[in-house]
């Protein structure tokens, strides 16, 4: 009898164990498969990055230079203007569809000539207004690839926009509105960040 006993309370030990061992791991496969389900209430890294801002190092560039940047997957133009380029602009109000900005997109801190909070700098999206296609940069007077004329600025081969050094389009021309700005403030002299507006209305 001592031996069936035994083996008994062998039996219902090894129960118990097997038992308590299933629950944990039931317990741990649960909390597995609800990570996923979790994780999916949670914005993917790639969201985040769409919608975050992003800083630039302008140290490098050279007077005329431009560079492109990709916020929220669009290309954003930062464009270090020359004062002949600055001078150029005062001149061509006469030939803009909108050279007061009051029909376009920008920060109320870009509404002015030369639509930006430092004058040197143009920071502008790369898409043309009419259709989404991308213009090129022709900074030079009278680009030898351009018109007669050309004094200057972005052109859209697609359909035959232009806009000027300050993203301001030309009348007669099938974009209706300027290229827009996006949000942006200076975080030094030598360092900018797209996506987040200025302090105040002027450099930060």
């Amino acid at each position: 009898m001592s031996e069936v006993k035994t083996i008994e309370t062998v039996n219902m030990k090894r129960r118990q164990v097997l038992a308590g061992a299933t629950g944990v791991v039931g317990a741990i496969g649960a909390t597995f498969a609800a990570v996923p389900f979790v994780g999916s209430w949670q914005p993917s890294e790639k969201a985040k990055a769409a919608g975050a801002p992003v800083d630039a190092d302008i140290s490098a560039m050279q007077p005329g230079q431009m560079m492109t940047l990709s916020w929220r997957g669009k290309p954003v133009w930062v464009v270090r203007r020359t004062p002949d380029m600055l001078e150029r602009l005062s001149a061509l109000d006469e030939f803009l569809r909108d050279p007061l900005s009051n029909d376009s997109l920008q920060p109320d801190y870009c509404k002015n000539p030369m639509r930006a909070i430092n004058a040197e700098y143009l920071v502008v999206v790369g898409i043309c207004t009419h259709l989404g296609c991308a213009p090129l940069y022709r900074p030079a007077v009278n680009s030898p690839d351009m018109a007669a004329n050309w004094r200057g600025g972005f052109f859209c081969p697609c359909h035959g926009s232009s806009f000027d050094l300050a993203g301001r389009v030309f009348r007669s021309v099938p974009a209706p509105t300027n290229l827009e700005i996006p949000p942006h403030r200076f975080l030094s002299e030598t360092r900018i960040r797209i996506g987040e507006d200025t302090q105040e209305g002027g450099q930060a």
